[in-house]
């Protein structure tokens, strides 16, 4: 399948060599469609139409033995698809729009994927958000030859061009006939699908949009310009060089585009630190002295990426601000039934500037923000630190270098053994020790409680999010770990005031109960 000039239309035109060619397209409409999508499916007797619509069908049903007979005479069928159903239809024999309603279109098609033949019968009725495909035969071509326009009209618009923009990535470097799996997605907008080509070659496609801005928090700025969230793919291709560049293992660039947000790259694997049995500890190890490293370098300020140059932004007190106070918006009234009165706010974010602003006038370092058990593949076939694998780093900032040991160690999605947590740390401040003379363990002792704080509250709000906003719930399961550790980093002497507020406000997130009114 190849793409050729827009036609005088603004659609796309594809070219279809041959059946396996339509199978094609008919699996890139259905990759992208969602609960709502409207197909209009037009075009020549003969052109394809059938074969598109069954191969489109078999995709969202799973089932690749599925006959999808045409519903000409009976106008629609009904099949059931990944949490909504799908309706093929057929307008051929209707005289005009006036003639769904007797049939039950209205009910039928609500919350679902519609694929509709001969949708010019009913134009007056097609939904202004669709997908129009006509096929013709192509005769100035040749015999047999066929194409496909395609024009993408409303919402549907965004996910069509940028599986057009994925369609030319693949084909440019010879993936255009990999077969495609939907791998799990993170707790991020990112997408991604494992690629396996006919000589059993992997890949990965990383799906990752420029970020839409938010509503504005405040300077003036959304919530991800302040927290420094990349705002589009280049940080990771930069970072992903930066970090090989010193010996690491990160995955290979195969392609990009930065513009779409698209990245072929290298296949991990599956294999993390962790199995089902829980951490590997040898495995924390290496990644422990990973952090010691890379703690312990000459980093540079600046990297090259196509051509220009990419700063790592530095993790300022305001985006760290902006992160514990995502526990109050999301956390305090969704899980602990409680909205901390503005005063109360107020104190809450004096006493973290209060406990954060000595720590970040401290030394930085390169902070990968995300450097806990899934991002940590590991690599057997490689030596020593290059065993594991860097992934999700796109967020780098640079940051005081406890923040990622108490990402790694205070993991929240596994619950390392209290013996195994410190005997890290220890290792950690041993390698630093023995490289810098100047190290202080002790403050950096602190400064591990102070990050783990910080990342925990964040943490709350975030996993909170996901399930009001994102409709996410799994993370919901992960609160009560994430609580025992805030409680157990506020138990430091040098958090005691925040331990103090936490308690009198916010008790739920201690894993505590709200404090009994007093007696009158």
């Amino acid at each position: 399948m190849s793409e050729t000039a827009p036609s005088a239309g603004d659609g796309d035109i594809i070219d279809l060599t041959d059946e396996a060619a339509t199978l094609a397209l008919a699996r890139d409409v259905a990759d992208i469609a969602l609960a709502g999508d409207f197909i209009a499916l037009s075009g020549d007797l003969g052109a394809g139409k059938t074969t598109f619509a069954r191969g489109f069908l078999r995709v969202l049903t799973g089932d690749p033995q599925l006959e999808a007979p045409s519903p000409t005479f009976t106008l629609m069928q009904v099949y059931d698809g990944p949490g909504y159903p799908i309706v093929h239809a057929d307008f051929y024999r209707l005289r005009g729009p006036d003639e769904l309603s007797p049939i039950g279109w209205d009910e039928a098609v609500d919350g679902a994927v519609v694929i509709a033949e001969w949708p010019e019968r009913v134009a007056a009725a097609l939904p202004p958000d669709r997908l129009e495909i006509t096929l013709r035969f192509d005769l100035a071509r040749g015999a047999g030859r066929r194409s496909a326009e395609v024009r993408a009209l409303g919402a549907i618009a965004p996910r069509w061009r940028r599986a057009r923009a994925i369609e030319r990535l693949l084909q440019g470097v010879g993936w255009g006939d990999a077969a495609r799996v939907q791998l799990h997605g993170d707790a991020s907008t990112r997408a991604y699908q494992r690629l396996t080509a006919p000589s059993g070659e992997t890949a990965i496609l990383m799906i990752s949009p420029p970020r839409r801005d938010g509503p504005i928090v405040r300077y003036g700025k959304p919530y991800a310009a302040i927290a420094k969230l990349a705002p589009n793919i280049r940080p990771f291709l930069a970072m992903a060089e930066g970090l090989r560049a010193l010996g690491y293992s990160t995955p290979h660039v195969y392609a990009h585009s930065a513009a779409e947000g698209l990245a072929l790259i290298e296949d991990f694997g599956a294999e993390t630190v962790v199995n089902a049995e829980g951490p590997i500890a040898a495995r924390y190890a290496e990644a422990t002295t990973l952090l010691a490293d890379l703690h312990g370098r000459s980093l540079p300020f600046e990297l090259e990426i196509d051509g220009g140059a990419y700063t790592p932004p530095l993790y300022d007190i305001e985006a760290m601000l902006v992160e514990v106070e995502l526990a109050l918006d999301w956390y305090a009234p969704a899980r602990a039934r409680v909205i901390p009165a503005m005063g109360a706010r107020m104190q809450f974010l004096g006493l973290w500037r209060d406990t954060l602003a000595p720590l970040l006038a401290q030394a930085t370092t390169w902070t990968l923000r995300d450097y806990h058990s899934p991002n940590l593949h590991w690599l057997a076939g490689r030596k020593g630190l290059s065993r594991l694998g860097l992934i999700d780093f796109q967020d780098a900032v640079w940051g005081p270098p406890a923040y990622d040991v108490a990402s790694l160690l205070q993991d929240a999605r596994v619950e390392l053994p209290d013996e195994l947590e410190l005997r890290l740390l220890a290792r950690y401040a041993h390698l630093r020790s023995g490289a810098d003379p100047f190290f202080d363990a002790q403050a950096f002792a602190a400064a591990y409680a102070v990050m783990g704080a910080q990342r925990a509250t964040k943490i709350l709000g975030i996993f909170t999010r996901l399930d009001k906003r994102d409709g996410k719930p799994q993370y919901l399961k992960l609160l009560p770990h994430i609580e025992r550790r805030l409680a157990r980093n506020l138990a430091h002497p040098l958090l005691e005031p925040l331990r103090l507020w936490y308690q009198t406000h916010l008790p739920r997130a201690l894993g505590e109960s709200p404090p009994a009114p007093a007696e009158p």
